[in-house]
């Protein structure tokens, strides 16, 4: 059960006295101030940071599996290009697969805690400092969220920016149905984009409906499996230098 929003619960909760919040006090603070601090701590280190969101299954780790090929390290770079925490309701399955790729990666198991949070984050990075990739030796974090379109959005981590994924599996009309998470995106990624012949996807739908939820939000199509769009959604999330320099 999420101890939020009372995912999974399967029976009602117990009914609580009533309580008196004053007017405008806002449920999240907490977490709110955390981010806030992660947020200064990203600043001071210098590096950038990406909250990955999605659905289950719409292609995050094969994302950031293609991105460690475009930012792999050298000899020469003075940082790690790229280090991820992954938060996933059990397995490390995702953060083996990415260090099988050459990336730092630390695993946040939730339980039935259906999204991350900026305490959780908070600890990982401890965990990672101790592992030896303090963020003072990163380019680049990401954050890889519990494959969710409704919970994740509501939670500030501290990111610099929030990179929301749109399958073309799931059709063009995900944004429309989970306007919140798309609104709150600085780029909407269209993944598996080699799939759209059998998929039957309308893209041009498909960006209707994210401009029409997500005015502001840049918009790149991308294929992991072949590297199509990636160059693009390097200069969208303003990794061209990176990549340049790797």
């Amino acid at each position: 059960m999420c101890v939020d929003c009372n995912c999974g619960q399967p029976v009602a909760p117990a009914i609580e006295a009533p309580r008196h919040l004053e007017l405008g006090h806002r449920l999240l603070v907490h977490n709110d101030a955390q981010a806030a601090a992660n947020r200064e701590h990203f600043a001071a280190a210098g590096v950038r940071v990406i909250n990955l969101l999605s659905s289950p299954g719409s292609g995050k780790t094969a994302l950031l599996e293609r991105l460690a090929l475009e930012l792999a390290p050298t000899s020469s770079s003075a940082r790690h290009p790229m280090a991820v925490i992954v938060g996933d309701l059990a397995t490390d399955n995702d953060a083996r697969r990415l260090r099988a790729a050459g990336v730092p990666a630390l695993q946040i198991t939730t339980g039935q805690a259906c999204h991350l949070e900026a305490a959780m984050v908070h600890r990982a990075l401890h965990e990672l400092d101790h592992l030896g990739h303090p963020l003072a030796g990163l380019e680049l974090l990401v954050i890889e969220n519990v494959g969710n379109l409704v919970c994740p959005a509501a939670f500030d981590l501290g990111e610099s920016q929030r990179l929301v994924l749109l399958s073309v599996t799931e059709g063009e009309d995900k944004p429309l149905k989970y306007p919140a998470i798309f609104h709150s995106a600085d780029v909407v990624v269209i993944s598996k984009s080699d799939l759209v012949g059998a998929c039957g996807f309308d893209g041009a739908q498909a960006r209707r409906h994210i401009a029409r939820v997500a005015p502001r939000a840049r918009i790149v199509e991308v294929s992991a499996r072949t590297g199509e769009g990636i160059a693009e959604l390097l200069v969208a999330l303003g990794l061209e230098r990176v990549a340049v320099a790797g």
